[in-house]
């Protein structure tokens, strides 16, 4: 009999997600207090004056437990962007739902196809659940590759995850490349797609994922947040759209009280702002263009954004130009951990942060023992 306490096998394959830094981590490491962080995908613009005062107004009220069905919230969603209310589920950020979807549909063995070089929950979660993690290559420029993603199907795959735009090389699929994708995935693998970044999203190519569930494609789930375009990261609200089984088998594994009540006013009063959602989006694309300019200048490498960050290679001494960045203040996310260990991921900030942010790197790139970029 083991005299320890032993922990479930799927932890062992496990690798705990290591978040941005925060700026009051860099405050104390370094001992200093002007600290910029662009590590994130954070919003720079803070939230708009009517979700403070729904927060505000929902104060006095917090000796109450929220409403664990989440219905006015829900309605609001469903109201917004026209899918049936009990086709509409929410979470503690998206990464909840994400959790919700490997406790409702994975067993141990089960097989979940996720791209090389995407968000580490799908991984995190899949291993919890004892679930085979199977992953594909990227296609050039460093874009999820679908018909990889269907090649690599068995008789086990359960779950495959898209990431689009997707994090943290800030690519996109095409509707075309979509299209083709579904019709070759069979109806009893679930089709996650994570559209975290999607309101970042200029291109007319980008594919419109939720008609299909409008449409009662059944083995589609479709991931959002309120986290980036909304500006409301620190209050992890994320939510979904499926077909009524799959949004009813999410919610029988659902914490109780998963979104606390300050989420849910803020996430209804968030969906009036129309206003809030074009500013993020103009500060957003301004924001990448100055950043994509002085990269250019730079002489570095980067796939096209389509969100509110940009993957920079910066070369095989990434970490130490981070590291280096750090000591100036400025906190970026290294890229190691997803497999791009050349490179950096920089959200955009607002245009003082990006120039400070500029200034900074190339500062860091000329100091010893950095190499010339072109060698």
């Amino acid at each position: 009999m083991s005299k320890t306490v032993r922990m479930q096998r799927g932890l062992e394959a496990i690798r705990p997600y290591v978040p941005g830094k925060p700026i009051e981590e860099v405050v104390r490491e370094y001992g200093i207090t002007d600290v910029i962080k662009l590590a994130s995908n954070e919003n720079p613009v803070a939230p708009p004056q009517r979700v403070l005062q729904a927060i505000a107004d929902a104060l006095p009220h917090l000796n109450l437990y929220p409403d664990g069905t989440c219905y006015d919230l829900r309605q609001a969603l469903s109201n917004r962007f026209h899918v049936a209310f009990d086709q509409v589920g929410v979470g503690n950020g998206a990464d909840n739902l994400i959790l919700q979807v490997s406790m409702a549909f994975l067993e141990e063995g089960d097989e979940v196809v996720v791209s090389r070089s995407s968000f580490a929950m799908y991984d995190l979660f899949a291993h919890a659940m004892r679930a085979k993690l199977v992953k594909t290559r990227l296609a050039p420029g460093y874009r999820v590759d679908l018909d990889a993603m269907v090649d690599a199907f068995t008789d086990r795959t359960k779950l495959v995850y898209v990431c689009n735009p997707n994090n943290p090389t800030g690519t996109i699929v095409t509707a075309e490349e979509f299209d083709t994708f579904v019709r070759r995935v069979p109806e009893s693998v679930l089709i996650v797609v994570d559209e975290a970044y999607r309101e970042m999203v200029d291109s007319d190519t980008f594919p419109d994922v939720l008609a299909l569930v409008r449409e009662g494609k059944s083995n589609l789930l479709v991931l959002r947040s309120f986290s980036k375009v909304y500006g409301l990261a620190g209050i992890r609200l994320g939510y979904a759209f499926g077909s009524r089984d799959i949004i009813a088998g999410l919610s029988k594994i659902r914490s109780p009280f998963a979104v606390n009540t300050l989420a849910q006013v803020a996430g209804i009063a968030a969906l009036k702002e129309e206003g809030f959602i074009r500013q993020s989006k103009e500060t957003n694309r301004a924001g990448r263009d100055q950043l994509c300019r002085e990269f250019d200048r730079l002489g570095l490498e980067y796939p096209e954004s389509h969100t509110n960050f940009v993957l920079v290679r910066v070369g095989p001494n990434a970490e130490q130009v981070q590291q280096e960045l750090l000591r100036r203040g400025v906190i970026v996310r290294p890229c190691a951990a997803y497999e791009l260990p050349e490179f950096l991921r920089i959200s955009v900030g607002t245009p003082e942060q990006n120039a400070r942010l500029i200034t900074s790197l190339e500062a860091a790139l000329s100091e010893p023992p950095f190499p010339n970029r072109e060698t």
